[in-house]
């Protein structure tokens, strides 16, 4: 008998493998106002207006040049450059707060065989800062949406993310917080799903298999793939219902 391969398996990275830290964002973000010369409070809410736009389309300093401009500041080069090293800074310190627990969980993970891959709805400054973080070199491959201009739950980027496996999207599990619909997306395009509530219970309305710590998910992919639909409660899975997906509003990184 011919043994089944590891599935792959594609994360989700803010409120899944690390906290999104909304309210530290918040603050940097309001410090950068004081650089650009425009109200701490009017660009805190131009950053969560224009989150589709800093998803997929501008880098971190056109971000700040269009959205001062649009307060009516006129920041200089280099106080957008200063902003910009601050935006920066802030997504290192984020990423550097992975814990030891998780890239063990990803350690196993690789260990016995899975393929990892990211997908992450996320702005420029935390691309750029990826390759230096500890979770880099656990991934074959990550795919953020600044970078490829398609963001979750466009059934596009979940493609795209198996096809750099090398396997087609039934094969992969995801595991997600569910921010931004990620879960439905995934489960549309055939994936195994299971939602995470470690750093943020962000989609209780899903009615798929779930867990509190990541650390379960080791053992729960070594199980047969049909008894891992029959755990405890967080673990009770109906497949989520073939309908319109829902999009869970995102915190705006």
């Amino acid at each position: 008998m011919m043994l089944k391969m590891p599935q792959p398996v594609i994360f989700d990275l803010f409120h899944t493998l690390i906290h999104g830290a909304d309210e530290e964002r918040d603050r940097v973000v309001g410090e950068m106002a004081v650089i650009v010369g425009v109200a701490p409070a009017e660009l805190v809410a131009a950053y969560h207006a224009s989150w589709r736009e800093r998803l997929i389309r501008w880098d971190v300093e056109e971000t700040i040049r269009i959205l001062a401009g649009r307060l009516g500041g006129t920041p200089t080069n280099e106080e957008v450059t200063k902003a910009g090293e601050q935006r920066r800074a802030l997504a290192c310190r984020v990423l550097d707060r992975v814990s030891t627990g998780t890239l063990d969980v990803l350690d196993a993970l690789r260990g016995d065989g899975h393929p990892l891959a990211l997908i992450s709805n996320a702005t420029s400054d935390t691309a750029e800062l990826w390759p230096q973080s500890r979770l880099a070199r656990r991934f074959d491959v990550a795919i953020f949406s600044c970078e490829v201009g398609l963001a979750k739950p466009d059934p596009a980027i979940y493609h795209l993310a198996a096809e750099r496996l090398g396997v087609e999207p039934a094969e992969c599990v995801f595991v997600g917080d569910g921010a931004d619909g990620e879960l439905a997306g995934a489960a549309a395009v055939g994936m195994t799903v299971f939602r995470t509530t470690e750093h943020n219970d962000t989609d209780p309305g899903w009615v798929g298999p779930a867990f509190a710590t990541l650390g379960d998910l080791p053992a729960i992919l070594r199980e047969p793939r049909p008894t891992r639909l029959t755990q405890r409660r967080t673990m009770a899975c109906s497949r989520p219902s073939a309908g319109p997906i829902q999009r869970i509003p995102s915190p705006p990184w």
